[in-house]
């Protein structure tokens, strides 16, 4: 076979069901090799869009999400995605095509360097030979799959994509480590950390996106029940705990962030879950004694951990609560009383008779079944969405809080709708957001899925107007001029709606809605409440 059908091999050997791209001439073999082996491929609008769809495939399936560029300013709109996959923690195979080998050194018409341009933004770059392509896409697997979990940019050139590959052994690398069992009795900082939880009087655990790679989340409810013990989450594992769990204590620098830092720092130990610092808005302050559990050491330290139990995580949290002897250490009442007042806090600002943002939320959530997956993008709206989009599973938000790109939202809920079909959808864009992707509305469309697109409509860059009035400057350069939402939805072949009060998004939820397409509900919404927020 040549190379091209190595490559969907490997991918249809590995679970992968979907390639997201925009081709190019060096592209054809590998397109005509995903047709015959009945490899989708998504024709996103543009090469970044489709990277962010491939994104949040790896969000969901923990299999590295599939991208393929042409070369040239192909491959240059692909840095954003990748670079996103780099700071989000997720698997990655990401495909470029290239001119001919023999004329790459000296050629100049749309050849740029592969490797200096996605080295920064992967865990490593690589390009195909026909002697050597088994063996590369093995170590490009295993690398984007390992701890911690990233992109591998490949690049193909177009006289290698079709030549006979002549290593061409099928043959995956193991994907899944195995499961060690941990031996406390014997570990002494494992004995340490037992003392530790014994003596704690007011222990919190803080959860992150490690702990969902983990599968850890039913040994994290039950650590959470042994202890008594409250349980605040990082933005992309809602979930991980459900929000319904008298434990769960809140999502952390979302909406009321300032709350949920001074719940933690009244603290006497925290529990670090496979939470990375890199979802870390601002600085980390507290004072805290904490341990780092995770499946790789702390060596960012940009917070301090006393102790650390590395491996597997759901495994660790499993020995960590067979060891405990001891009383719950905070009761029910206290955890519900502090979620009652994080939930004062986030209806803080509201202005009455007029559409807030936590109306949004609220109306939809409610219209919603329980699990229903949501898409956030970057603003203000998903600073609420965080802190206030109820989340009953892992894997069931997806946003961007590494590198945070605007635009996320709607191809992640494309890739949603394509690998859960029989699953709500639901998107929440701000109209800065929408604009830098609207034209996937078009490829929503035409795949006849039919998420449920809401728009936050505000006319800013709300997040930057924001901080221009602090300093008592003008909204300058930070105003965006009015879109009918509806007739741009219908110009996409979607349906489309403006509402401007919470009783009018109620009645479009509760109507009829098209299962072919999607519904793109434009939200007037008042921007006042940010303010109160942040």
């Amino acid at each position: 076979m040549n190379v091209a059908q190595l490559i969907v091999q490997y991918l249809r050997a590995l679970g992968v069901r979907h390639v997201f791209g925009y081709p190019g001439d060096p592209s054809v073999e590998f397109l005509e090799a995903a047709r015959r082996e009945g490899l989708e491929f998504v024709l996103a609008r543009r090469e970044g869009t489709a990277g962010l769809m491939a994104e949040a495939a790896g969000m969901l399936t923990g299999l590295p999400g599939v991208c393929l560029s042409t070369l040239g300013p192909g491959s240059s709109n692909l840095v954003n995605a990748v670079a996103g996959a780099w700071l989000d923690r997720v698997p990655m195979l990401a495909i470029s095509g290239q001119i001919e080998t023999r004329r790459e050194p000296y050629f100049t018409h749309q050849v740029l360097d592969h490797g200096r341009m996605f080295s920064p933004v992967s865990k490593w770059t690589t390009a195909l030979q026909p002697h050597n392509a088994a063996t590369i896409l093995r170590k490009a697997i295993r690398t984007a799959m390992a701890e911690r979990p990233g992109p591998v940019h490949i690049t193909t050139a177009a006289d290698v994509i079709g030549a006979q590959a002549t290593d061409d052994r099928i043959a995956l690398p193991p994907l899944v480590a195995r499961q060690f069992p941990c031996a406390f009795s014997t570990d002494e900082a494992a004995a340490d950390v037992a003392t530790r939880l014994r003596a704690a009087r007011r222990p919190a655990i803080l959860a992150g996106i490690a702990a969902v790679r983990g599968d850890a989340s039913q040994a994290l409810e039950r650590l959470a029940q042994t202890l008594g013990c409250p349980v605040v989450v990082a933005p992309m594992a809602k979930g991980l705990l459900a929000e319904d769990h008298p434990m769960y204590a809140g999502t952390l620098d979302m909406a009321c962030n300032a709350f949920v830092w001074d719940f933690l720092s009244g603290c006497d130990l925290l529990v670090a879950v496979g939470f990375d610092a890199v979802e870390l808005i601002k600085p980390w302050a507290l004072s805290v004694p904490t341990i780092h559990i995770d499946s790789t050491p702390n060596t960012d330290q940009i917070y301090p951990a006393e102790l650390e139990l590395i491996g597997p995580i759901a495994a660790i949290l499993d020995a960590l609560s067979d060891s405990f002897r001891g009383e719950p250490r905070w009761s029910e009442v206290d955890v519900r009383a502090h979620r009652e007042a994080l939930a004062s806090r986030y209806y803080a600002g509201r202005v009455s008779g007029r559409l807030n943002p936590t109306d949004v939320i609220d109306v939809v959530r409610q219209a919603s079944p329980r699990d229903a997956i949501a898409t956030s993008d970057v603003g203000s709206h998903k600073l609420l969405v965080g802190q206030g989009w109820t989340t009953y599973a892992p894997r069931a938000t997806l946003m961007s809080n590494g590198l945070s790109s605007m635009g996320f939202s709607l191809p992640a809920a494309i890739a949603a709708k394509l690998l859960h079909p029989q699953r709500p959808v639901v998107c929440f864009t701000g109209d800065g957001g929408l604009a830098m992707v609207q034209g996937e509305l078009r490829l929503a469309a035409s795949l006849r899925i039919d998420p449920l697109v809401v728009v936050f409509c505000d006319n800013s860059l709300n997040r930057i107007e924001l901080k221009q009035g602090q300093r008592n400057y003008p909204s300058w350069g930070t105003r965006i001029d009015e879109t009918d939402v509806a007739k741009l939805a219908e110009s996409m072949g979607c349906a489309g709606t403006m509402v401007d009060s919470a009783a009018a998004l109620e009645r479009v939820l509760a109507g009829p809605r098209p299962s072919d397409r999607p519904l793109v509900i434009g939200a007037r919404i008042d921007p006042a409440q940010y303010a109160a927020q942040f």
